[in-house]
């Protein structure tokens, strides 16, 4: 069966198919105009879809999927620039939270929003794991003291970089600074030994973090958690991940505790031209 399917009634031979393709598998038929697959479409394709949305008639299906399945970009719902600077310039990384749950269907909405992220040749590799318990977030947040503890004995001035000894005692005196009381943690692990997994999971990751907000949610990256998933044996047995994956990236997420009512100043970005 051919990878793609033209309709040539709805096909205008504009050849934009061919431009936008990123693998450069589209070709056009010399005698009509119509896209035809390149000698090595089947193998090179990455089922991205840049041809069934970019066809302004609708006229291109691939072999896993047409027109009819992918949602009509709405052109009123898409922010403005404003807009836009203004929502980048409002996030905050939130450290204080409700002890409120949050539904599952919200975590799932988000990681499905999140997976629309870019990802090397569409390999879509990231995986997701959550910590939905509060009381299993705190018992790994536990875990994480413990690695702690042996970098501050076997590698001290890796601790003190890290100033492991402060957030060692905050959490000796009730203080819990690994997790910051966030009632779940969301994990996305991907095969370690994959190429485009770490960049794929921190954009993604990056993506879940931005849509956090619209609805009413607060998140921060949690860099001790994840750390202590990949280098100490007691936590990577606790999150039972799949053979051969490794934790990317890890991020608290819950209600916001506080409202933040001004924008920060931060520093003029460096910028050199060629």
């Amino acid at each position: 069966m051919s990878l793609f399917m033209v309709d040539s009634e709805k096909c205008n031979r504009d050849g934009i198919c061919v431009e936008t393709c990123p693998a450069q598998i589209i070709n056009r038929n010399g005698s009509n105009g119509l896209p035809v697959p390149a000698v090595d479409a089947d193998e090179n394709c990455i089922n991205c879809g840049h041809c069934v949305a970019v066809c302004p008639t609708g006229a291109i299906s691939l072999f896993k999927m047409n027109p009819e399945e992918c949602s009509p970009v709405q052109q009123d719902l898409l922010p403005t620039p404003e807009q836009v600077e203004h929502f980048f310039r409002t996030r905050r990384s939130i450290r204080t939270y409700t002890e409120n749950k949050v539904d599952r269907q919200i975590l799932t909405k988000l990681i499905r929003l999140a997976a629309y992220a870019p990802s090397g040749h569409n390999t879509q590799p990231v995986r997701w794991k959550i910590i939905y318990d509060t009381g299993e977030v705190r018992r790994l947040a536990g875990l994480v003291v413990d690695w702690m503890r042996h970098v501050i004995e076997e590698q001290p001035d890796m601790a003190a970089s890290m100033h492991l000894e402060r957030v060692v005692a905050s959490w000796e005196d009730g203080n819990e600074r690994i997790c910051r009381g966030a009632p779940h943690v969301i994990i996305a692990h991907a095969p370690k030994n994959l190429r485009p997994a770490m960049a794929a999971c921190t954009i993604a990751l990056a993506h879940l973090e931005l849509a956090a907000s619209a609805f009413g949610l607060g998140v921060c990256w949690a860099g001790y958690f994840n750390a202590a998933s990949n280098l100490w044996p007691p936590m990577t047995a606790a999150l039972e991940l799949p053979e051969g994956h490794a934790s990317f990236g890890a991020m608290m997420i819950g209600y916001p505790k506080y409202k933040y009512h001004r924008i920060p100043l931060r520093n003029e970005p460096k910028i050199s031209w060629c």
